[in-house]
Parts: C-alpha cells; sequence; structure tokens
C-alpha cells in the first residue's frame, strides 16, 4: 500500500503545475478511485440520468471503461459530464458527487492519472483502500506543510482499539445508532463496520446487512471535503449512512439520541472562539474539547456509551473540573487511557492525547486510569511506528465488557499501568482528570533527543492551554458584566 501512495503522491507533484493544491489532489483522486472501485464492486454507472442544458433528460456513461478509453479535450469534456451526472442524482450517489468539480486543466494529467489508477484492483488488496490512501496522502502532506490535516486523521490502529474495546454490536440491539460528531472522513463509522464485519467472519448474513445498511451509522463535518470522503468510504461498504455537514458545537440539536459515540474532536484553538448559545450544556466556556465533551454527553441516550479522545489541555483547563464534576455525575467514568507520546505524529507529534470512556445514565463511583505514556519511548512515523503491542495490555485490563464493568484489578497490569481512583479523591483533585498519575518517567538515557518539530509542538500545546485558561477568565469576567471591552482586550494579551 505504501508504494501505491508513493506512485499516487508522486503524480501529484506534476499536478502542482496544473493548479492543483494538496486538497484538490486528495479530491481528485478519491473521485476516480470512487469510480474505479465502483466499477470493481460491479456498481453500474453506465446509465446515469441527467438534466441536459436544453431542458431534457439524457443517460451519461459514467462508468470506468468509457472514462478511462477516451483521451484529450473529450477525456476533460466527458469527465465533467460524469461528475455533473453523478451529482443529480437522488439519495446518497447524489450527496457524495454534490457540487463536484473537475479541476483539471490538462487531459494528458488527467489520462495519467486514470491510467495510474487502472493499474490496480484496488478492492482486492486486504486494507480499507480508500481511508488507506487517504490518510498516506494526508501524511505526505502533513510532512509538506502540516497545515489542516490533524483535523481529519485518526491513526486506525487507535480507532481499532477504540473499536474492540466498545464492541459496537447491532447483533445485540437492532435499533443500534453509532454516530461521530466530528466524523471526517468517516473511520470511526468504517472501524464500528469492520469490527462487526470480522465477527461475522468477514460477510454479513443478509438479514444483518440489510438491518445496518441505513439507521446505525451516523456522523456530522464541519467541512465539506472530508464529509464527500466519508459517505464515499461507507457507501463503497455497502452502507448508506447520515452525515450532516454542519457545526456541531454551535448548531441547535435536532432532537436524536444515540446509543454509542466514538469521535476524536479536532485539537487546536481554531475556531469561533466564544461560548455557544446552547442552554443544554451546563459549563459556559469558548474552550472547544471541553464543548465537545458536554456535547457528546448531550447526544448520548440513557444507558448509551462513549468513547472521546481528548488533548491533555482538556483535562487541565480552566473549567475542566466544572465539566468533569458534571460527567461524573450524570455518567460513570470508567475508563481513561493516557495514550503515548507521538501517537498522532506526523500530525500533532508534540500534543499528548488520551481516550476518555463512559457511561451515561449512573454517576461516577470510581475511575480507571491506564498509562501507556510514561517511561514509553515517543512513537514516530519512521523509526518507532504505532502498532498493536502500544494497546494490548490496556485491552486486557479494559475487559470484555463494553460498559467496563468486567473485573478488574491493579495486577491486571504487570507493569503497574493500571490504577483505580474512587470518586472522592477525584473529588479532592478538583475533578482535574490530568492528575491521576503515579509512575514516574525513567524513560532511557540514550533516547535520541526529540526532533525540533516535536518539540516546537509541544510548545504550542502549552501555550493553547496558556491562552485556554486567560479566555476561560475572560469570559467568565464578561458574564459577570465585571469588565469593560477595553479590560477584556488587555486580558486577552492584545494592545488596549
Amino acid at each position: 500500500m505504501s508504494d501505491v501512495v508513493q506512485k499516487v503522491w508522486g503524480f501529484c507533484h506534476t499536478l502542482r503545475h496544473d493548479g492543483i493544491d494538496y486538497g484538490d489532489y486528495i479530491e481528485q483522486i478519491t473521485y476516480l478511485l470512487f469510480l474505479k472501485m465502483a466499477d470493481e464492486r460491479r456498481i453500474d454507472l453506465s446509465r446515469v440520468r441527467a438534466d441536459a442544458p436544453d431542458g431534457s433528460e439524457r443517460a451519461v456513461d459514467g462508468s470506468w471503461p468509457e472514462l478511462s478509453r477516451r483521451a484529450g479535450p473529450e477525456l476533460i469534456h466527458h469527465y465533467v459530464a460524469v461528475l455533473g451526472a453523478l451529482g443529480q442524482q437522488e439519495g446518497l450517489l447524489g450527496d457524495i458527487f454534490a457540487e463536484a468539480v473537475s479541476r483539471f486543466n490538462s487531459a494528458d494529467n488527467l489520462k495519467r492519472l486514470i491510467g495510474l489508477i487502472d493499474e490496480t484492483e484496488w478492492t482486492a488488496l486486504d486494507v480499507d483502500v480508500k481511508a488507506a490512501v487517504f490518510e498516506g496522502l494526508l501524511e505526505k502532506a502533513a510532512d509538506e506543510g502540516k497545515k489542516g490535516a490533524g483535523q481529519y486523521f485518526t491513526p486506525r490502529l487507535l480507532i481499532q482499539t477504540i473499536v474492540q474495546c466498545v464492541r459496537p454490536d447491532p447483533r445485540q440491539q437492532p435499533d443500534l445508532a453509532v454516530c461521530d460528531p466530528a466524523c471526517g472522513t468517516g473511520g470511526f463509522l468504517v472501524g464500528a463496520y469492520e469490527w462487526l464485519l470480522a465477527q461475522c467472519g468477514g460477510e454479513l448474513p443478509p438479514a444483518l446487512a440489510q438491518q445496518v445498511r441505513r439507521g446505525t451509522y451516523f456522523g456530522q463535518e464541519l467541512v465539506r471535503r472530508p464529509r464527500r470522503l466519508a459517505l464515499m468510504n461507507l457507501y463503497l461498504h455497502g452502507l448508506e449512512p447520515e452525515i450532516k455537514l454542519g457545526d456541531s458545537i454551535y448548531e441547535p440539536l435536532d432532537g436524536r439520541r444515540f446509543d454509542l459515540v466514538l469521535t476524536n474532536p479536532p485539537f487546536g484553538s481554531k475556531g469561533a472562539k466564544q461560548v455557544p448559545g446552547r442552554p443544554d450544556l451546563p459549563v459556559a466556556t469558548s474552550n472547544k474539547q471541553l464543548n465537545f465533551l458536554q456535547h457528546v454527553i448531550t447526544l448520548l441516550k440513557p444507558g448509551g456509551r462513549a468513547a472521546v479522545v481528548v488533548p491533555d489541555n482538556c483535562l487541565f483547563a480552566d473549567q475542566a473540573g466544572e465539566v468533569f464534576k458534571t460527567l461524573t455525575q450524570d455518567c460513570d467514568l470508567h475508563t481513561v487511557l493516557r495514550l503515548p507520546n507521538g501517537t498522532f505524529a506526523p500530525y500533532s507529534a508534540g500534543t499528548k492525547t488520551n481516550v476518555v470512556f463512559f457511561t451515561k445514565g449512573r454517576p461516577t463511583e470510581d475511575v480507571w486510569v491506564f498509562d501507556a505514556r510514561t517511561s514509553v519511548p515517543r512513537i514516530t512515523k519512521k523509526d518507532r511506528p504505532l502498532t498493536a503491542a502500544h494497546f494490548a495490555a490496556f485491552k486486557a485490563c479494559y475487559g470484555t465488557d463494553p460498559d467496563g464493568r468486567a473485573r478488574r484489578a491493579a495486577g491486571d497490569s504487570l507493569e503497574d499501568r493500571w490504577r483505580s481512583f474512587p470518586l472522592g479523591e477525584i473529588r479532592e483533585r478538583d475533578f482535574k482528570i490530568d492528575s491521576l498519575k503515579w509512575l514516574r518517567d525513567e524513560s532511557p538515557e540514550d533516547e535520541e533527543l526529540s526532533e525540533p518539530d516535536d518539540l516546537i509542538d509541544e510548545a504550542v500545546t502549552l501555550l493553547q492551554a496558556a491562552l485556554s485558561h486567560l479566555e476561560g477568565i475572560r469570559d467568565s469576567l464578561a458574564l459577570a458584566g465585571e469588565v469593560s471591552p477595553k479590560r477584556l482586550q488587555a486580558v486577552r494579551g492584545g494592545p488596549v
């Protein structure tokens, strides 16, 4: 797969001269991959009905063989017509290609890319092709500029670990509804489906396949491009999910609730930086991660479960204690996984992250914490990549009960990485979950120093935490009406 990604990326460099940027590379390649894989899966696109310029209806041959046989200006015109016709279809197919446009100016570049894609039978590869290619290209783009990619990418090994713990099984619950309110390209939703597929030996019984095709997998995404890719990805798995385009935090809820929420909200402080006008979020804050955490609680049905990736600054930021106090009252925060440093390399290599697991409808009594970070060498993309071994001990400690109620004991971890903290102790720590630490870092003295980019990323994380703290003070003062706009600007650090 890495060889294929390298080949595609190599061609991306030539596309740059056609006026196509990194984001457009990925989008244009995935359009073509979709058409090729649809042909391999015998999805008939040979007579796509579309409106002609004169108002009549015509059929457009959107099949891969028809596209690959054309060349020259005729190829460009046909490709534009195919994208336009697919965007006019009813249902999910039309949603996938809504507003899709070709970015190719050179027919030779388009023809060359079609030829490259045509060399491989993508559906025969033992990987999630669209996710693997997309993630591979994102990694390349991140190496080039590290701008924007982190909001879309969650390591597949981490997704698989989380899904294996929470076990999204519609066989046990026929009306199971799984949601990711910050779904990106759909990694968690695909991971939930792939887990079910593996449980069924690689093929779902017809009745189960029909059951999960609609009404099981849901999502929301702020940015149009990753949402489109999520729809493509799930469609090629035989699913028709509902994925809304919009802002999960600042838009009102539609009243729907879910049995399981799996999500990795975007890191960083970019965004509206204002308190959402939502009465269902009890703690008023401009901290994006804390608002996402509150949002997830509101999305869950009574008895619903969640697994949420959060950065360290979400655990110790100003008002974090208030949010986690509310969470432990409304939910059983039964497990916290402290992830290895560098888990999100190369996107946010210096960002320290965690996964919090909770069940709505019963208060927290004890929180079990697994420390997979202390004295663990930093993850790097090349020399020390993330592997299944990084999470094997945690999965064994978590147990087979998706609600976190399996028998648990500190001795389950031979390295003392697994401990329980009663609610009383958490209360004494002002509900600052980041303080639940007991191991001393004993990294090997000869371990190489962190890369400069990693050190910069870590410094940025700390600065963002400080900024979040200042913004919390500003918001508190503003809500209390105790300070003038001029003083607010001073608290924020700008010119008075």
